[in-house]
């Protein structure tokens, strides 16, 4: 609560606060700049936190290290999927699982490629053979492998064609079937209001609107600023 976080001398967020349910889909919707990015980055303890506090299922891990946090069960998956393309798709999951067991890592792989069986049909071909939709769902697979509680997502539309955000969509309605909550960046206003419960609105590392999204997406400055009515 309160988060300032930033790179520089100045912070781009200034005392932003936000809750995520259990079980929730919160979308987290801006302009480029507003610090969607940093919020995640913040949350995940990829950057230091200045000021404010962050609480992971009661605990406070404003600061404890990245690694640490994955551990307790909160994944983020990074805008432009971060594979390792000369590997082949099962080695990305793999690398998913580093904090498994052998015979935990098997049953998780195993399980990834039930979810998602084209997975399990290009296994051993390389990630960068892959189309954009494909390698984006390595990239939520991999992410899947520590079974998460708490799954982040920033722009997992960004650069894929219109067909295949409609399977990213998908993708996210059956990430919260299995129960693990999701907090979404997405560029695609349009669609992250259709797929989240609530939605919190950033101007210049702000919270300027939160809400239920079937309030915000009825709100006149967010459709004239974010959907283009």
């Amino acid at each position: 609560m309160g988060v300032q976080a930033g790179y520089g001398p100045a912070p781009v967020l200034r005392g932003v606060s936000l809750s995520v349910r259990e079980g929730e889909i919160v979308t987290l919707i801006g302009s480029n700049g507003a610090g969607k990015s940093t919020t995640l980055r913040a949350i995940s303890r990829l950057i230091p936190v200045r000021a404010g506090t962050i609480r992971f299922r009661g605990e406070l891990i404003s600061n404890v290290s990245s690694h640490l946090v994955v551990r307790r069960g909160l994944v983020h998956i990074p805008e432009g999927r971060r594979l390792f393309t000369d590997m082949t798709v099962k080695e990305n999951l793999l690398l998913g699982g580093y904090t498994c067991g052998r015979r935990e890592l098997d049953g998780r792989l195993a399980q990834v490629y039930e979810w998602f069986p084209v997975l399990g049909e290009r296994e051993h071909q390389l990630a960068r053979s892959l189309s954009g939709g494909e390698q984006q769902m390595v990239a939520i697979a991999r992410g899947l492998m520590i079974k998460p509680a708490f799954v982040m997502l920033d722009e997992p539309s960004l650069g894929l064609a219109p067909k295949l955000v409609s399977q990213v969509a998908e993708m996210i309605r059956s990430i919260r079937a299995r129960g693990i909550t999701v907090m979404l960046v997405e560029q695609n206003a349009r669609l992250a209001l259709e797929l989240a419960d609530r939605a919190y609105v950033l101007q210049t590392g702000r919270i300027a609107l939160e809400g239920p999204s079937r309030d915000v997406v009825n709100n006149q400055e967010v459709r004239a600023a974010y959907l283009g009515l």
